[in-house]
């Protein structure tokens, strides 16, 4: 079990992520893609992403980029610097700056229980040229496995982020971390990750808590090794169906027919009222029609792509998708 330790001062301090992490989401989907699972959601991307591996000439150049991201078990905290909450290229640039001391600490960490290959020796060293290859094969990777994907990644985030914002709004930070069950429980002062696969105590200190939903995180929340750096916990996040590439899901015959559906005053309304997350009660207290009118034009809206919808208790918040809200805006 992993119990994060709050003052009143890390309460003030905690924060979610501003948008999906690219740098979190390319290093977790390193693991799914290698790990076991059998989660239907994930399977066609797996299948995806394992054919093209094979047919890309530079798969070869991603070697040291796997074997630091074992399947199970521990991997290197400077692949996930805190500056990729700006996004990927800050990451990198991040990644590029390391110190010699955290490369050579954390190699040392993971050759304890995995073979390494020999390029990871310049890399422990903190040779430039070994930085900046280790970044190349990150964009490489992220080309094929995550930009395809990038717009389905981000609305789960955004709904997620969503949810967050009510329970902040409703009960305040309290109310934030309360509202992370069953992932987590919050009580005293103490936030505990009960399926965390190692016991430890991990005291903030006045340095407040980042929040990272992540789409590609398994069931259990990834918290940072090293308690020196700025303290971040990462947490999986409802996928919202099938990873399908963006080209895939336009070509879809179905997602056609919903988006032609969409025609209509009512349903554009809907989409209006949608903008800031709201539930299908408030969907049709605000337009005046009755909630069975609500979810039939939000379920309409759904199948084309335009929100997400997630059950809270007893009521179904729904969110605009990057593709609902480049509509609205239009």
């Amino acid at each position: 079990m992993l119990k994060i330790h709050f003052s009143g001062e890390d309460i003030l301090r905690t924060r979610v992520a501003p948008a999906a992490d690219p740098v979190w989401e390319l290093v977790l989907s390193l693991h799914v893609l290698r790990g076991r699972t059998r989660d239907p959601l994930t399977a066609n991307w797996r299948r995806s992403v394992a054919r093209d591996l094979r047919q890309d000439s530079a798969s070869e150049q991603l070697r040291l980029l796997f074997a630091l991201n074992p399947p199970r078990g521990y991997f290197p905290d400077f692949l996930t610097p805190y500056a990729s909450v700006e996004g990927f290229e800050a990451g990198l640039d991040a990644l590029r700056r390391t110190p010699t001391e955290l490369l050579h600490r954390d190699l040392s960490v993971l050759a304890a229980e995995n073979q390494l290959p020999s390029s990871a020796a310049a890399l422990a060293r903190g040779e430039v040229s070994a930085l900046q290859h280790l970044a190349e094969s990150m964009e490489q990777y992220r080309s094929l496995a995550i930009s395809p994907y990038w717009s389905r990644i981000q609305a789960a985030v955004a709904a997620d982020r969503t949810r967050r914002a009510r329970a902040l709004l409703d009960g305040g930070v309290e109310g934030l971390l309360t509202s992370l069950r069953p992932a987590m429980r919050w009580e005293s002062g103490v936030l505990e990750v009960r399926s965390y696969p190692h016991s430890r105590e991990l005291h903030l200190d006045g340095r407040g808590l980042l929040l990272v939903p992540s789409f590609f995180c398994a069931a259990t929340p990834v918290a940072l090794l090293d308690p020196a750096l700025p303290p971040v916990l990462v947490y999986p996040v409802d996928r919202l169906g099938a990873l399908v590439s963006a080209d895939a899901n336009a070509a879809s015959g179905a997602a056609r027919e919903s988006l032609a559906a969409l025609l209509g005053r009512t349903r554009a309304a809907v989409l209006q009222a949608t903008d800031e997350g709201c539930t299908t009660g408030e969907v049709a207290r605000q337009l005046n029609i009755s909630p069975a009118a609500a979810s039939q034009h939000a379920t309409v809206l759904r199948k084309a792509g335009l929100l997400v919808s997630h059950r809270e208790r007893n009521s179904v918040l729904h969110t605009l998708t990057p593709l609902g809200r480049a509509m609205l805006d239009a």
